[in-house]
């Protein structure tokens, strides 16, 4: 059986790093190294930057999903409100272009495993996974 915990986020930056330190504590806990521990951090942080649109003055909600079992720890972050920009979109906002940051191929370095989705009616996301070693 896995174990899940769900985030609802609101869209500013000042909520990544509570989101991070979170996942961080539960990939810990695990059995992730400190190194493994690192690189998650990084991946989520980069994940929700994503989510973020700073046009938007942070008025829309993310969520972020962490998920355990099997040996391995699944993130996702998904975008029920379309501001998301985990793929380069010709819509992109000013502000959003600023703020792109590391981008997907980082966070495959990051991760064993990163896949972008969109579903109609549910939104757009990111999921990421990690396997203990």
């Amino acid at each position: 059986m896995n174990d899940s915990i769900k985030f609802i986020v609101p869209g500013k930056p000042e909520y990544i790093g509570p989101v991070r330190v979170a996942i961080s504590l539960i990939a810990g806990g695990a059995g992730f190294n400190v190194e493994e521990v690192e690189d998650i951090k990084m991946a989520v942080s980069e994940a929700c930057s994503k989510a973020i649109c700073p046009g938007t003055g942070g008025l829309g909600l993310y969520e972020v999903t962490c998920e355990l079992g099997d040996r391995r720890l699944t993130v996702s972050v998904l975008d029920r409100e379309g501001g998301c920009h985990f793929q380069v979109r010709e819509d992109s906002c000013v502000e959003c272009t600023k703020h792109e940051g590391l981008g997907i191929f980082m966070l495959k370095a990051f991760m064993d495993e990163v896949s972008v989705f969109e579903e109609p009616e549910v939104g757009s996301g990111i999921r990421m996974i990690k396997y203990v070693k």
